[in-house]
């Protein structure tokens, strides 16, 4: 078998329809497998597929195992010479999947492959990006990222100022829509399971370059992408202002990452950065009187906190489901 394509679904009952039914047209004449895992949705996810789809290989988990355990589990069972990573809300272009298994075969080296993003409004998402450090995070922690897109020194971390039509070898690219070979990703081990949601693809993206395997971006592969969908179903959890993100989560995944990669010092200093910041615009606010936006600073860093405290600076991953 050629691809396996790897879905974990989380309340994507609204998605996960249109997806399949674009995916059974692009299949054909491929020999190809979907397999999706259901973390436990509160939703009608698995049965909707269960009695729509029964080409599909379902797994329902009981418990909500991320995403990293999530397609993790899923690779157990797929039988594809190559993975694709496919969220519930990416939709990829019509031949792209049969171009992007022709590209993978012509390079030996690539251990992942993504192509461009687009947005349901037709904008271009950031599709392939640069490995986090300190520096980028206060750049983008102060706005100067967003004011200067076009600065390779200021915005280097979504290579807004990299031609988007271009092929690249970059640091990493977003798990929503990725190629992987499949002995590749096995011998890895796959996502490391720490990260339960967030940052999982950047650890994954690290260890490759690590193996000298290269993380390829190929805009002729495109997707269309609406980005934080499930996130938005989750009720424990602040979503962040983009509404792509849910905050205490991507916080801990940060902490873990920079604790992994960077040893203490690197999580203490992405900790004390974004608290710092969102303390003095919570100080700001109030000298303003505008108490509303003060409480939600104050609020962010209290978060902040948490995450320190519930991932031990970075040492260990809470108890899943998050």
């Amino acid at each position: 078998m050629d691809l396996s394509i790897l879905i974990v679904t989380y309340n994507s009952a609204k998605l996960i329809g249109r997806l399949l039914d674009h995916l059974a047209h692009e299949l054909q004449g491929l020999a190809a497998e979907v397999i999706v895992i259901d973390n436990a949705s509160r939703d009608s996810t698995a049965e909707l597929v269960a009695q729509s789809y029964p080409w599909v290989k379902l797994i329902a988990s009981k418990d909500n195992l991320g995403f990293a355990a999530g397609n993790n589990l899923a690779a157990r069972q797929a039988s594809g010479r190559y993975l694709l990573l496919l969220n519930p809300d990416a939709i990829p272009d019509a031949g792209s999947l049969k171009l992007g298994l022709r590209m993978l075969d012509e390079s030996a080296d690539v251990g992942l492959a993504g192509g461009e993003l687009i947005g349901a409004d037709g904008s271009r998402q950031p599709s392939a990006r640069m490995f986090p450090t300190l520096r980028d995070e206060f750049f983008t922690l102060s706005g100067l990222a967003a004011r200067y897109p076009e600065s390779s020194f200021l915005a280097r971390l979504d290579r807004r100022w990299a031609n988007p039509d271009q092929d690249a070898v970059v640091d990493w690219i977003p798990g929503a829509f990725v190629f992987i070979p499949s002995d590749v990703f096995k011998r890895l081990n796959g996502f490391d399971e720490r990260f339960f949601m967030y940052y999982e693809e950047v650890d994954l993206c690290r260890r490759m370059q690590q193996a000298g395997l290269k993380i390829c971006y190929w805009p002729k592969l495109k997707a269309m992408h609406i980005g934080g969908e499930s996130a938005k179903t989750v009720q424990s959890a602040r979503v962040s202002k983009t509404g792509s993100q849910l905050e205490s989560w991507r916080m801990r995944s940060g902490l873990l990452y920079y604790r992994k990669h960077h040893g203490a010092w690197g999580a203490a200093g992405l900790h004390w950065i974004e608290w710092v910041w969102h303390k003095l615009r919570a100080i700001k606010a109030r000298q303003s009187g505008k108490t509303d936006k003060a409480l939600d600073f104050e609020t962010h860093c209290q978060q902040l906190n948490q995450a320190w405290r519930d991932t031990q600076a970075g040492r260990v991953s809470p108890a899943r489901p998050w």
